[in-house]
């Protein structure tokens, strides 16, 4: 007896502030959103030392009066949901009504508001306990200032990482918000130095110009597509602007920024054969739809949501994005590349302003880990030299020489410079929209090859350098991909020696349960045993010798998505077909032989990369040429 007890208020804010308010950025996240639903159109953000000393958040909201600004620190007190319906129509970004409550335990807060009716109150609070509660003068809207965070649970600042990194999570949070809400002037100000400044007027380019640089905003395209539930639209990057994470892919859900993986799977998957391996696009994607189809109350900080029609908006949002990338495509222009690992002074210089700690040693090391923590992909040599002049004519189907993995045929050059948002707080690009047409294939004329590796020909607009490897890979995937797509799944070939598959018991239930996806795809499993599988038979389109290798990777994706998808599979048959049997590097055409390949790439669907995503063409322009020889200045 007496052993259960109900804890006090205070304390179990300060449990729930474990949840919420996980560092810095977390409580700029929710004062911010606060400000949003409040309906402001100008929203300030100013730190000290990264939010450790000091946060305030300035708004021209509706503000609150002194009733509403006392309640609001209250555990669950919101004006966003009322009943249990208005939970399953969420509109506003906050709901919970756990954020102040929560973010006032751990720190000392100062709060301004005024409804614009009332004079306006001034309110203090110290770990959750109002200490101060007086009338002052404030126009329309709120200004909350939250300074020594978790100064009374000491374990927490142990944990956070350097002012930098902490830094960098804030900037982060505020382009997301600045993409999702381009109709709103956000300004976010670190140490007196201004890191991020949009003016509000709903242009998403000049915004994405203000984060990611005027140049890579020119090559942003825009797309919109719909069905009978979802609205989606954004912009993309082209292939040739890449990134080696996908973090800089922007995803949200009725203006909400949410982290979905599958959705962030098609956007890749849109891109196949565009993008080099381990390189990712810049993409902002806007899905709406009616809330009922959408549960955020799945996550602390709500970036995780459900979704109820998942599989009508996947395939809409792949679709969309890869016609648009087909219509836009061309040849890349040849760029100057910057040392990867060298700061831009003027980088250097927003750091030295607004930084008070500011150590360039420092930022670096931070450099060299961020090159150190990037993927490495490793070279494969290239000693498969063909023997025989190329034949232009149409390739032989032969499927037993496949190889179901992904060779890479050159290093990818990594980006590794460290990016600082530059400061173009008072500029308004003009940024011209990409004409969404496809590039024609230039009418070039063949002068000579380098190295046995590169066709060189030329135009008026300059000259160009053909990837021999890659232009006839580009020629075999499309053909290769086209033969084994019309191979009928039902065409089964028995084995003399049965296939035998061994998995743990849940496992085991899982491929049971959904046995009818494998069969789907030609791959029938027999019980052997209580946890163990056998096949007898498979599809004739499967490459000789990797049998097992296919239906295990079959059997993984219905233990892990509960469908097969044999469609992504035949695509990397004949990515590795068409890789195997391409020229190689250090094979000397003949003229008639360049001439005989670039007209089967004219032919090509997409002639501009090969299926590994690396270029097979990049042009040298006339103008550029005659810059590097002095001619023009």
């Amino acid at each position: 007896m007496g052993k259960i007890q109900v804890m006090d208020e205070w304390l179990s804010n300060k449990i729930a502030a474990g949840e919420v308010v996980e560092r810095p950025s977390s409580v700029v996240k929710e004062l911010v959103e606060n400000a949003i639903d409040a309906g402001s159109t100008s929203i300030e953000v100013f730190l000290e030392e990264a939010g450790l000393t000091s946060i305030q958040v300035t708004d021209n909201g509706s503000g609150m009066d002194e009733e509403d600004a006392l309640l609001s620190f209250g555990r669950h007190a919101t004006s966003k949901i009322s009943t249990e319906r208005d939970l399953f129509r969420i509109r506003t970004l906050g709901f919970r009504g756990e954020a102040l409550a929560s973010i006032a335990s751990v720190s000392k807060i100062t709060l301004k508001t005024s409804d614009g009716e009332t004079s306006g109150l001034e309110v203090q609070l110290e770990g959750g306990h109002v200490i101060s509660n007086t009338p002052t003068a404030f126009r329309k809207g709120t200004d909350i200032t939250v300074s020594q965070l978790f100064f009374n649970t000491p374990a927490r600042l142990k944990y956070l990482k350097t002012i930098q990194t902490e830094l960098g999570h804030t900037i982060d949070l505020m382009n997301r918000l600045a993409l999702a809400y381009p109709e709103i002037a956000f300004k976010l100000v670190h140490n007196g130095g201004i890191l991020l400044q949009t003016n509000g007027r709903g242009n998403v380019q000049q915004v994405l110009a203000a984060i990611y640089g005027m140049q890579n905003a020119k090559k942003m395209i825009s797309f919109q597509t719909a069905s009978n539930d979802y609205k989606v639209h954004g912009f993309i990057s082209l292939p040739e602007v890449t990134r080696a994470s996908k973090n800089y892919m922007s995803i949200f859900v009725n203006g909400r920024w949410v982290k979905h993986y599958l959705i962030q799977k098609a956007i890749v998957d849109a891109y196949h054969t565009y993008l080099p391996i381990e390189r990712y696009p810049i993409a902002v994607i806007y899905v709406e739809g009616d809330p009922q189809l959408t549960d955020v109350n799945v996550h602390p900080a709500k970036l995780q949501i459900r979704l109820s029609k998942e599989q009508e908006l996947l395939p809409l949002i792949e679709k969309a994005v890869r016609e648009s990338i087909r219509s836009a495509i061309h040849v890349p222009l040849a760029q100057k590349k910057e040392k990867p690992t060298r700061v831009p002074s003027e980088q250097l210089n927003i750091w030295k302003n607004n930084t008070s700690s500011f150590n360039e040693n420092k930022l670096n090391e931070i450099v060299q880990k961020l090159n150190a923590d990037k993927p490495v992909v490793k070279e494969v040599p290239d000693t498969d030299f063909i023997t025989k002049p190329y034949e232009p004519s149409t390739p032989e189907l032969d499927l037993g020489e496949a190889v179901i993995e992904n060779k890479v045929e050159s290093p990818v050059e990594k980006d590794t410079t460290f990016e600082i948002f530059d400061d173009h707080q008072n500029s308004e690009p003009e940024i011209s929209s990409i004409e969404e047409k496809k590039e024609p294939f230039p009418d070039l004329e063949i002068v000579g090859q380098i190295h046995g590796t590169y066709i060189v020909a030329q135009m008026e607009d300059g000259f160009y350098l053909i990837d021999q490897h890659a232009a006839q890979e580009r020629i075999k995937y499309e053909y290769f991909r086209d033969k084994v797509g019309e191979v009928n799944p039902n065409e089964r070939q028995s084995l003399l020696l049965p296939l035998t598959f061994h998995y743990s018991a849940d496992e085991a239930l899982i491929l049971k349960e959904n046995r009818e996806a494998l069969e789907n795809v030609g791959v029938y499993l027999d019980d052997f045993g209580h946890s163990s599988f056998v096949v007898r038979e498979h599809p004739t389109w499967f490459p000789q010798g990797f049998e097992q290798e296919i239906i295990e990777e079959l059997i993984e994706q219905v233990l892990q998505t509960k469908r097969a998808d044999v469609k992504k599979l035949r695509e990397e048959a004949a990515i590795m077909m068409s890789c195997k049997k391409s020229i190689k590097a250090n094979y000397f055409l003949t003229k008639d032989q360049m001439v005989a390949l670039l007209a089967d790439l004219k032919k090509a669907d997409n002639p501009f990369t090969c299926p590994h995503g690396r270029p097979v063409m990049i042009h040298f322009s006339t103008y550029e040429v005659e810059k590097m020889f002095k001619r023009v200045m």
